[in-house]
Formats: structure tokens, sequence, C-alpha cells
């Protein structure tokens, strides 16, 4: 760590809401959001379901994407395994801001996707937590089987007012990847 970036470090508030970037501290709203979607982040357990909640959907149905911002602090990754190899044969995540999930995620409105959580193993350690989030998802809510499966690695941060999604880093199951069944119901 370089000085000018220890000192940095060091005059930030202590358990308040500065984050650390590559790019310096970063103000994180310090207060619990008020309003309709105030709930959504009391606990891991509650960020966890708002953030299934609001990217899940009928086909047609417009997600409330400032709800899905306001989960996150300013600088969030989502981040996807890929599962085929590009040219040279390598096998690339795909990194977006949340800007750029919102901006890519037309098919989530327009086919219907409910995805939601089916088990959880999470670990904490002061501020930091790891959660293991085991989804399904499905065209529709009604829908008999899913039609994927997969892990979400989910980091929260938690400022002693409210909680925040740092990094969502995700693979789905396929064919020589099933889920372990320490991730599943049990």
């Amino acid at each position: 760590m370089t000085d000018s970036l220890r000192r940095r470090v060091l005059v930030a508030p202590l358990g308040g809401a500065a984050l650390l970037s590559g790019s310096g501290l970063l103000s994180a709203q310090a207060a619990p959001p008020s309003g309709a979607y105030a709930n959504d982040h009391t606990s891991a357990d509650a960020i966890i379901s708002a953030l299934y909640a609001v990217i899940s959907g009928p086909a047609g149905q417009k997600r409330d994407w400032d709800r899905f911002r306001a989960l996150f602090i300013p600088e969030a990754r989502l981040i996807v395994a890929r599962t085929r190899p590009d040219s040279s044969g390598q096998i690339l995540p795909r990194v977006m801001t949340v800007e750029g999930y919102v901006a890519g995620s037309g098919g989530l409105e327009k086919n219907g996707f409910f995805e939601r959580e089916i088990a959880a193993t999470s670990e904490t350690f002061g501020a930091v937590t790891h959660r293991f989030s085991t989804y399904e998802s499905r065209r529709t809510a009604a829908d008999p089987t899913p039609f994927a499966r997969g892990i979400n690695s989910i980091q929260l941060f938690n400022n002693g007012q409210r909680w925040y999604v740092v990094t969502i880093y995700w693979d789905s199951e396929r064919a020589g990847l099933q889920i372990p069944g320490k991730y599943l119901p049990r």
C-alpha cells in the first residue's frame, strides 16, 4: 500500500460508509434508504431476497432497475463465468458494472425470468459477508422444473447501518459441472 493510499484509508470514518476501491475512497450512502424498499437493506437475507425479487418477473414486465441499483455499492461488479472458450481456447469471465448488467438485461423482461435461492451458505467476518447462494431459474413462476441452476457467489458489505452488494460472481450447472450436494437443499 502506498503512503498516499494508506493516509486516505486512515482518515476514512471508522465504521462509517467509506469504501476502498482501485480509484480511492468512495462515499456510500450513510443511512439506510427510506420508502418502499427500505427493508431491502436491513439484513443479509433481506438484501439477497430483494436481489432475486427485482430481477424476477413475467414476460413483458419492466423491472425496477432503480431498486436494483440501490442494492449495490457504486463500483460493484457482476461477473459471469464463461462456459465457452474464446478463440484462444481460454474460458474467460464476463465482467459487468451494475449499469452494464441493466443495459444487457432485456432478455429478462422479454422472455420472463424467475430466479430464486434454494440453498445458502454464509460466512461473516466483521463487515464482510460471503454468501454461496444456490439458485434455480424458470421462465414462469409456475414452471415445474428450472431451465438453469447454479451458484451465485455474493459478497456483501455492512456499514453498521445498512447492507450493500459488492460483487456477484456466478456459474451455471452444466454437463460435467454439477452443484455439489453440500450446496443443495437438505
